[in-house]
């Protein structure tokens, strides 16, 4: 639908007279034109129009005093509801014309709609990304429980659904106190409305129509609506997108040069190419230091017209007054990324910000790709190249890693190195002078060895494009992120109009849901999540199986499943004859499995495969289990010291038969895995020092994944149900 023409002039005419609240009049016939269902208005210029109007109508009645400017008409005395009579109506009228602190258009006179279920449907504009669309509890509600739910115009069918899922009070949407559940239908032409509006009328700044009643029979009116205009919102200016092509060479070069190579350990002109070398790097490698000599075993260039060969990657770690004056040499050298470790730029302050925009245009001149400044490195594992100040290097796989935080990137690529995680890449993105988090995603979301992509965020540059980027990729692969310095949602909201109820942590998070981003608050959560993304098939549902060495392990995984959105069927029959075959009388006999400590390793293997061939089970979760060597290890090592006389021999068997079982468990599990292509996700009874999350090797497309603890495994599980509800 196309914006009808007189709202277009009547916009236009409220803007020349610089009006930015629209009448209530004006507002309800832009909205019902829109298909948002709004009372009927009939306006009076007097006491005795608003009776002849009224006795057209059937009592109760409401009058509203309206006039432009006006927002707060309950409190300036301006609405009188409940009115029952024409002599009610003549009352109320001359009370409104006397009482207006403004010139009134005249009174507005309405049916007074009755229902005991209100809420807020609303519309306002973000700066970052643009139009934003509100829905949840509204009149009184709004302000005291704060239960409303964002989403970025323009909307979907699919995002109306997930609003409405996702208020607390969305049981007031079904049949409530005796009244019919509302009729959906006229839920999804309010929103879809709203969404409509913001794209026809950019000035149009906020929309607030509080309260939306649901009446006995179903159906939704708005009986009270503000609407904002003004200049439209300008789009914060963006970084151009940057060659995704030219940007995957800087992570796969041939060739790389270190500027301001440093014979010293610990410098950053040391760290980075010893780190490359010692990585196996098998490209060529060419140091560039004014002072020559030797560094690391290779002979160094006093300047970078000395190096005769072509260069893909320039790595600069000299100061940064000096880098400005290095663009030209690029250019000369034909060299067209450069990877900026340098500090001292925008994160500084004024004046490295501008060095650094001075910087960053000159390199755009010159066809040069600049990444960071500010980073502590990058890695591509697949090409064996390590150039980040952690000497760490995990085994090539299909997870791609962001981080606006080098420390925390660097601490997440020891993590992955330790446990068998593998990488495609990792960029520490430092101060995105010139390749901005939106540019990566556009990379990884093309690139076909990328599985899973992980981000570690405390800002973005363009909320459209990383928007737009985000629900491109997560339709094709998990896009996992932890924001840096959340707000609590709603915190700060101070007023129940639709732009007052979010804070910029709202509408970011809004987004990211929107999008089909998996948000999760903590690191490890973004570690575990990663783990479970890269290693194993996606569960086709939230149905949970659980086998358990012991029953308090499996109570409160329970526990866990519920309050994370997964469910725990009952056994079927089939089952339940399976393992009372295999177990005493008194085990479970229900979901979570409790095998009760019987030392027949083949029983838990029996009991999983049977939740896996069940329809009715989509992951199994097994506890305690594995690690059963560490447990002995330690009973042992008691034994030995306590008792004089043992049997070494007797005990080295037992070892051995301990350590025999967790190896063949865990390669019977990834078997499993693999055969039903369900996910299996293990909790170990004991862990050590030598323990991994992930054991497998670079070719198994499924590896065994083993958790510390039922919480983290349960966690990585609902991250996954998440993922896969959203992609049916």
């Amino acid at each position: 639908m196309n914006q009808p023409n007189w709202v277009e002039q009547k916009i236009n005419t409220a803007m020349a007279q610089k009006v930015t609240i629209l009448s209530e009049k004006d507002a309800g016939d832009i909205l019902n034109a829109y298909d948002i269902p709004m009372v009927s208005n009939n306006m009076a210029g007097n006491a005795q129009e608003a009776i002849a109007i009224a006795e057209t109508m059937e009592f109760p009645l409401v009058l509203k005093g309206c006039g432009k400017e006006i927002a707060h008409k309950s409190e300036l005395g301006l609405v009188k509801p409940g009115l029952f009579s024409s002599k009610a109506v003549q009352q109320a009228a001359l009370d409104i014309f006397e009482k207006a602190p403004v010139q009134l258009e005249g009174v507005l006179i309405q049916p007074m709609i009755q229902g005991k279920r209100e809420f807020v449907a609303g519309m306002f504009k973000d700066p970052h990304f643009g139009a934003v669309i509100v829905f949840g509890l509204g009149g009184i509600f709004t302000e005291a429980l704060h239960d409303v739910v964002f989403r970025l115009a323009p909307l979907s069918h699919n995002d109306i659904i997930t609003m409405v899922s996702e208020i607390s009070g969305k049981k007031m949407l079904g049949p409530f106190r005796g009244e019919v559940a509302v009729d959906f239908k006229k839920i999804e032409s309010t929103l879809m409305g709203l969404s409509r509006l913001a794209t026809h009328c950019p000035e149009i700044q906020e929309v607030d129509i509080n309260p939306l009643i649901a009446t006995p029979t179903g159906d939704l009116v708005g009986v009270d609506a503000l609407v904002k205009i003004g200049t439209p919102v300008q789009k914060i200016n963006s970084r151009p997108p940057i060659d995704k092509k030219q940007l995957s060479k800087l992570f796969f070069p041939n060739s790389v040069a270190y500027i301001g190579a440093s014979g010293t350990i610990g410098k950053w002109g040391n760290l980075l190419p010893s780190n490359t070398i010692s990585g196996g790097y098998e490209g060529h490698i060419y140091m560039v230091n004014p002072g020559g000599g030797r560094i690391l075993g290779k002979s160094v260039y006093r300047q970078l017209s000395d190096i005769k060969e072509s260069v893909d990657l320039a790595v600069v770690t000299i100061p940064a007054a000096r880098v400005v004056d290095l663009i030209p040499q690029l250019k000369e050298k034909g060299i067209k990324g450069m990877l900026l470790i340098t500090s001292g730029f925008s994160e500084t302050g004024k004046e490295g910000r501008l060095l650094e925009e001075k910087i960053v245009q000159a390199a755009a001149r010159a066809g040069i790709i600049i990444l960071g400044p500010n980073t502590m490195g990058i890695c591509s594992p697949h090409k064996k190249f390590f150039c980040t100040s952690s000497h760490t290097h995990p085994m090539p796989g299909g997870t791609a890693l962001v981080s606006q935080s080098g420390n925390l990137g660097v601490q997440l690529l020891n993590f992955a190195d330790q446990h068998g995680l593998g990488m495609r890449a990792y960029s520490g993105s430092g101060n995105e002078g010139m390749v901005t988090v939106e540019d990566y995603m556009e990379l990884f979301e093309i690139d076909e060895k990328t599985q899973t992509v992980v981000l570690y965020l405390e800002s973005i540059k363009d909320g459209h494009r990383f928007f737009s980027a985000a629900a491109r990729v997560s339709r094709k692969k998990p896009v996992i992120m932890l924001k840096g310095g959340r707000t609590e949602a709603g915190s700060r909201a101070a007023a129940s109009h639709s732009g007052a109820m979010a804070s910029d942590g709202v509408v970011f998070d809004a987004a990211c849901r929107q999008a089909g981003i998996i948000q999760v608050k903590k690191p490890m959560e973004m570690v575990d999540a990663a783990v479970v993304f890269s290693s194993l098939p996606l569960p086709a549902g939230n149905r949970v199986g659980i086998v358990t060495l012991g029953g308090g392990w499996g109570v409160v995984t329970s526990d866990l499943c519920n309050e994370n959105g997964l469910e725990l069927a009952d056994l079927p029959d089939n089952i339940l004859e399976k393992l009372n075959a295999l177990l005493p009388d008194y085990w479970s006999k229900s979901n979570p499995i409790d095998v009760v400590g019987e030392f027949d390793t083949n029983i838990p293997l029996v009991a999983m495969e049977a939740l896996l061939e069940w329809e009715g089970c989509d992951a199994v979760i097994h506890l305690g289990i594995d690690g059963k060597r560490i447990f002995a290890d330690k009973m042992l090592a008691s034994v030995a010291q306590s008792d004089p006389d043992f049997d070494k021999k007797e005990m080295d068997s037992m070892k051995k038969a301990l350590q025999e079982f967790d190896r063949d468990f865990n390669h019977r599990v990834k078997e499993l895995v693999n055969q039903y292509q369900k996910p299996i996700l293990g909790v170990s009874l004991m862990s050590d020092a030598t323990s991994k999350m992930l054991q497998g090797t670079v070719e198994d497309r499924y590896k065994t994944v083993l958790f510390p603890s039922p919480e983290r495994a349960v966690r990585a599980l609902a991250c996954m149900c998440e993922y896969s509800t959203r992609r049916r």
